[in-house]
């Protein structure tokens, strides 16, 4: 949250500090994607129960969990293991749509716009970490 003074935002303050992981937007975009996921391979073939509707949603979770977890980890190198982690989650999730677009199982435009998004995110919050001072 920016300071205001005499009704004009500084431009010099930094938003305010997550206090939670589910404060973070890169958290919530991420939780985002794995409900759009969860609600997108609802109509899987019943098949793929325990193929790729499993391993997609594992993967999607993956994602956010780790930034969940990342978020309490107190040094910078152990914080952005997390994030790489996440990241590497994001792009199993990005095959895990082009297959299911391959294989007839999914329109992947939107969930592909949101995998996007969370990828942008995920990179600017790692290289904010490094370039903090705490």
């Amino acid at each position: 949250m920016r300071s205001q003074k005499s009704g004009v935002r500084s431009q010099n303050m930094e938003r305010e500090r997550a206090r939670t992981f589910q404060d973070l937007i890169v958290w919530q975009k991420a939780h985002q994607l794995v409900l759009s996921i969860y609600q997108c391979t609802e109509a899987f073939p019943k098949k793929e129960i325990y193929g790729l509707t499993s391993q997609f949603r594992r993967a999607a979770i993956s994602v956010a969990a780790n930034i969940a977890e990342g978020f309490r980890k107190t040094g910078k190198p152990d914080k952005c293991r997390y994030m790489n982690i996440s990241q590497g989650s994001l792009e199993e999730c990005r095959y895990y749509l082009i297959l299911s677009k391959d294989l007839g199982y999914l329109d992947i435009q939107g969930l592909m716009y949101q995998l996007e998004e969370v990828s942008k995110l995920l990179e600017a919050y790692s290289k904010a970490i490094l370039t903090s001072d705490s």
